[in-house]
């Protein structure tokens, strides 16, 4: 076993070297590449924040690691150019994980002047949030293994002509397909909901308002994603029924624009798909020697959420499913990720603080209920944030793919797919520095009221405390060690929400450039 792993990653490593002449194509120059040996330990559950946030590298088993072997082109390679190359191979060879072999990330990219086309699997960073400090956007988050998809982005700020450099403007459009359907059959040992060959879809703009130079700046964003197509099966009374999705280029479509229905859908008709999505805000104040940010997160499942107004005019009697009235209905805006952050440029020890407040609780109120011949009032409560009637909800090889402290399904001991956690009331901190050159460290911790949801409450609230302290010693550049780097980490968690676990991680890595050969 672990000659194949070695094997495997060595392959990874060494691939884009073989048959290198010394008139070569640049783009097989200046390769980056990273090997990794991660290794876990703990008594219980792996804790939160030795598990979260890490795109889907990660286990709950108590004894758990990895073998990692990536090369990398980054389009920075080109940086000087109009016109930009990249790629990647980043194969990972798990132990007491969810799969015996993880393809992490494999993507090809193209760029012309600002805009990029990226296919395949690549990690993608989190917008408006500090990637190492805040507890995970509430849409697209880094929580998840990343989804294989076809991706168009104006991925860096563009200052938009005639308005003086003042607006700013960055986003993409991506389609997919997800690869958990194997685990999903197993988890769910195909007695509860899953689905098979679901697809994919995001898309997320961002609009900057303020100049270059200019302390103050406001940004203002909107990220959507939608679960479509595929089969789901669903348990039914007798067994296990298949519902084959909406496919084609009409569920493209209602996927980009929230529309169209299910096709196991009558009377009452949604949307086609697992549609949500978030709004953003930002504030940035920045100094010589200081910065501040202050920002909100509001998630939404469907338009009652996203408007926060819903149509509340139907008829009555022959006329029940008729608009006749402009009457409509609002919701509170409660739910909501708050957070501030502070950057300190110029003392080492602690450069970074991040402060959140997340409430989950409302999701458009306790009550439900859509027009019928007697009882005109249309609701639209009880949104179940993450989880959905017919897709297996917003989560991908059983991590949730936005914030995890929304519980992951991988939690589950009864075989559900689904976030058996999702209201909830929590604070976060976090705070790291970097005392040396070669020496860093990061500090998470978090606290938990979770209530279940709406259909499956608690019995009584649960409450957790979850830790994790980390550091980093990068050996230095001059030194023999050139390149490796030592990370430990160490993670307690309390409390009924994930249990009361301890834990330990190790990682090791290497990093470099792979040098072409040259002729003797």
């Amino acid at each position: 076993m672990i000659s194949r792993l070695l094997l495997m990653v060595s392959w990874a490593v060494a691939l884009p070297m073989m048959g290198q002449e010394e008139n070569e194509a640049s783009l097989l120059n200046g390769l980056d590449y990273k090997v990794e040996f991660q290794s876990s330990v703990s008594d219980g559950n792996t804790p939160l924040w030795l598990n979260a946030n890490k795109h889907g590298l990660s286990s709950l088993r108590s004894l758990n690691g990895y073998l990692r072997g990536a090369v990398e082109r980054p389009l920075a390679k080109d940086s000087m150019r109009q016109w930009g190359v990249g790629y990647a191979l980043d194969l990972v060879a798990p132990l007491h994980y969810s799969s015996d072999m993880i393809v992490q990330q494999a993507y090809a990219e193209l760029r012309w002047k600002k805009g990029v086309l990226t296919l395949g699997s690549k990690e993608w960073p989190m917008e408006l949030k500090d990637n190492q400090l805040s507890s995970g956007s509430l849409t697209l988050g880094i929580n998840a293994r990343p989804v294989p998809q076809l991706r168009v982005a104006l991925p860096e700020y563009w200052a938009l002509p005639l308005l003086g450099g003042w607006v700013h403007l960055k986003g993409h459009i991506a389609y997919g397909w997800t690869t958990d359907g194997g685990w999903q059959r197993t988890f769910t040992r195909q007695q509860t909901k899953y689905t098979l060959h679901t697809m994919f879809h995001s898309k997320a703009g961002y609009l900057k308002i303020g100049k270059n130079g200019k302390p103050l700046s406001v940004e203002l964003g909107l990220e959507m994603g939608s679960q479509f197509g595929g089969i789901s099966y669903i348990q039914r009374e007798g067994g296990m029924n298949d519902i084959h999705n909406e496919g084609g280029l009409a569920a493209l479509w209602h996927a980009f624009i929230p529309s169209g229905s299910e096709v196991v859908e009558d009377v009452y008709k949604n949307t086609s798909g697992n549609n949500l999505g978030s709004w953003l805000l930002k504030v940035n104040f920045e100094q010589p020697s200081w910065q501040i940010g202050v920002y909100a997160d509001h998630f939404f499942e469907d338009h009652s959420s996203m408007f926060l107004l819903d149509y509340n005019g139907y008829g009555s009697g022959i006329n029940w499913d008729k608009k006749e009235e402009n009457k409509f209905v609002g919701y509170d805006l409660k739910d909501m990720l708050l957070g501030a952050e502070v950057y300190l440029k110029h003392f080492r020890w602690v450069n970074k603080i991040v402060c959140e407040y997340l409430y989950t609780k409302y999701q458009s109120g306790p009550m439900y209920h859509d027009h019928t011949v007697t009882i005109s009032d249309h609701i639209g409560g009880r949104d179940n944030y993450y989880n959905h009637h017919i897709f297996s909800g917003w989560q991908h090889w059983g991590q949730v793919m936005g914030n995890p402290l929304y519980r992951s399904p991988i939690y589950n001991k009864d075989g559900n797919v689904m976030v058996e956690n999702n209201r909830f009331v929590a604070w976060h901190l976090g705070f790291s520095g970097k005392p040396t050159g070669q020496w860093s460290y990061r500090v998470l911790g978090t606290w938990q009221r979770g209530f279940g949801t709406y259909e499956l409450p608690f019995y009584d609230p649960c409450e957790s405390v979850c830790i994790m302290a980390e550091a980093d010693y990068a050996f230095p550049v001059r030194s023999a060690l050139a390149g490796w780097s030592l990370k430990a980490s160490a993670g307690k968690d309390w409390g009924k929400i994930y249990g009361n676990n301890t834990g330990f991680q190790l990682t090791v890595t290497k990093c470099g450039l792979l040098q072409k050969s040259k002729r003797k």
